[in-house]
């Protein structure tokens, strides 16, 4: 029956556990060799079937190259390995005991086994331990139907268990914590993995989460009771293999099978994060992230995550039409266009405007200007102003941002002027700390001073520190001047100042001053504009 249970595993984990972990490792392995490169990969043995991998790699991600899926709480292919739940045990010959297969690095020669007895042995003790403190609660829990640890306990668990009433006299209880209106807890279900720990302090760049205690008295919290005080604290919920997090606002209102899935784009910043929008009946239920490697690689911001509730509370979902007491009352849409068409006849062209929202599609857009110009009118506004003589909107590359967000990760210096990313573009702030981390990027800010989530260079909040920069007069000119790959965002809240003609002249002669002189590649962009709507 195990061997049954462990035939239908791959698939059973393909759809839950990690579902791009394969093409994630594999790229991993393949990816930033050059072509001409000599080939220096060792060959190791899964299974008894040869495997070329890159040196340096870990057992874990050698299997994954195979096609043999490992199962693991605790390793996730973003963040540090911890390991610590060692359900990725696997038998390795000439060891004298299974070794954790996340943090083991290959050798050359290697044999690996994955299906073998002792393996199988070491799999089903680690989840008897990781059960014998687990509640009983899954009808009630928020994660039931998705959740890694009912996967994995049906493939790799045993069906029965050692420990009796004379060996174990209860189960661990661990208050629960309150991490915000957001995130909700229930730690009796922790299984001490640390993803959550990790995810805090390496990705939102927020080190609130951490450990506690020794062995059974070991709890994950923030040390002293506060909020969760990040922008991409949900994202602790899709990382979280079992039910300690979960969503709060979603709590006890539908079953991952009752929903449909929607592919979609969020439009509640400037970047255009993939997601996934779940429904059921017309009511959306909720929001998760879609894998985009280019733009939010597997992570979300908490406004685009649970701003849906917004659809169906304190929303006007019926036109409505003053009336001749001056109070507006709900009509229907047919007496509503009725009343647009009769007032917009009475009037002439100087004295019909028209002012679209942040929310509003470019089709709209275009609609909307059409509308008014054939009513002779040209008072068409948005929410959001730009300079009118400082640069040209005839041309694209004045007022978007020109980099891709993965180039991110190839620059060496950033620029940020105006512009407060942690908040208007929370996915190109991760993206930035992600960079300085891994690739110590250097990144500067001209404007108010923010916290970022991470250091960098404060020039000032005045115009004239720009205008320094251009001349080279500055301190900090001498570092851009060193910049093989610099990047100039410039916010779109800058536009909105008195002086946002000069600035934006500033910025652009600064870009292309260093892209120029600093010999940037034919294909790099400098000069980019941050909006914080799309």
């Amino acid at each position: 029956m195990n061997k049954l249970l462990l035939n239908g595993s791959k698939k059973l984990l393909g759809s839950s556990l990690n579902k791009n972990v394969l093409k994630s490792s594999s790229a991993l392995l393949s990816t930033n060799v050059p072509q001409n490169a000599p080939d220096n990969r060792v060959e190791v043995f899964v299974d008894d079937k040869p495997v070329l991998v890159q040196p340096g790699v870990t057992v874990l991600q050698a299997c994954a190259e195979a096609g043999v899926e490992i199962p693991r709480f605790c390793y996730h292919e973003r963040l540090a390995i911890a390991g610590n739940c060692r359900m990725c045990l696997v038998e390795v010959e000439r060891t004298p005991k299974p070794v954790a297969s996340c943090a083991m690095p290959v050798m050359k020669g290697m044999r690996i086994k994955t299906d073998s007895p002792a393996t199988k042995k070491a799999r089903e003790g680690v989840m008897e331990f990781l059960l014998v403190n687990h509640p009983l609660d899954c009808p009630v829990c928020d994660q039931g139907g998705e959740c890694d640890l009912q996967d994995q306990a049906m493939a790799f668990g045993s069906d029965r268990s050692r420990f009796t009433d004379i060996f174990f006299s209860g189960k661990r209880a661990v208050e629960d914590k309150n991490l915000g209106p957001l995130v909700k807890t229930s730690m009796n279900r922790c299984i001490h993995c640390t993803r959550c720990v990790r995810f805090a302090s390496e990705v939102a760049g927020v080190d609130d989460l951490g450990t506690t205690g020794r062995g059974g008295e070991m709890q994950i919290g923030t040390y002293v009771e506060k909020l969760l005080a990040s922008e991409v604290s949900g994202n602790v919920i899709d990382l979280c293999p079992v039910g300690a997090l979960t969503s709060k606002p979603y709590a006890f209102t539908a079953r991952p099978w009752e929903l449909r899935k929607i592919s979609s784009i969020d439009v509640l910043d400037g970047v255009g994060s993939n997601i996934v929008v779940q429904h059921r009946a017309g009511d959306v239920m909720r929001v998760l992230p879609r894998l985009n490697e280019d733009i939010n690689e597997e992570w979300l911001d908490d406004k685009a995550r649970f701003s849906y509730d917004g659809l169906r509370r304190q929303r006007l979902v019926t036109p409505m039409v003053r009336g001749y007491d001056g109070l507006l009352k709900p009509c229907d849409w047919e007496d509503a266009f009725y009343a647009v068409a009769d007032r917009l006849s009475q009037a002439t062209g100087s004295q019909v405007a028209a002012l679209a929202g942040s929310l509003v599609d470019a089709e709209s857009l275009v609609a909307l200007k059409d509308l008014m110009n054939k009513l002779g009118s040209e008072n068409v506004f948005v929410e959001e102003s730009f300079p009118s003589q400082g640069a040209s909107t005839d041309l694209r590359t004045n007022y978007v941002s020109n980099a891709s967000i993965n180039s991110l990760e190839q620059a060496d210096l950033v620029l940020l002027i105006g512009t407060n990313p942690r908040y208007e573009a929370p996915m190109y702030n991760t993206r930035i700390r992600k960079s300085l981390v891994h690739n110590e990027l250097r990144v500067a800010l001209l404007g108010s001073k923010v916290n970022l989530s991470y250091e960098y260079d404060y020039l000032g909040d005045s115009a004239q520190a720009l205008e320094e920069l251009l001349n080279g007069k500055h301190e900090y000119s001498k570092f851009l001047a060193k910049a093989k790959r610099p990047l100039i965002v410039l916010g779109s809240s800058a536009l909105q100042r008195k002086d946002a003609d000069s600035l934006l002249n500033l910025t652009t002669r600064l870009s292309e001053k260093l892209r120029i002189q600093n010999g940037c590649p034919s294909d790099w962009k400098v000069f980019n504009v941050l909006h914080r709507v799309c």
